[in-house]
């Protein structure tokens, strides 16, 4: 799956087929967008990736995904 956050780049993530957790860590990744905006902050700003990888890498160790950032 991708979520193309901001426009420009893609924050793309990868479960291994058949993952049981996919849609569990999915909510979770849509709460760091969820906060993100509450703080006031729009998902389409150029430091979005930046200001939330740290909690990617944290869900990273709770579920079993790749994830790579894509220049577009």
């Amino acid at each position: 799956m991708k979520a193309r956050i901001p426009k420009h780049r893609e924050f793309i993530i990868r479960f291994e087929e058949n993952y049981d957790k996919a849609d569990e860590c999915w909510a979770k990744l849509q709460e760091i967008m969820d906060a993100y905006k509450k703080e006031g902050k729009s998902v389409y700003t150029p430091s979005f990736i930046e200001d939330n990888e740290d909690k990617v890498k944290a869900l990273q160790e709770n579920y079993e995904f790749t994830y790579t950032i894509e220049e577009r």
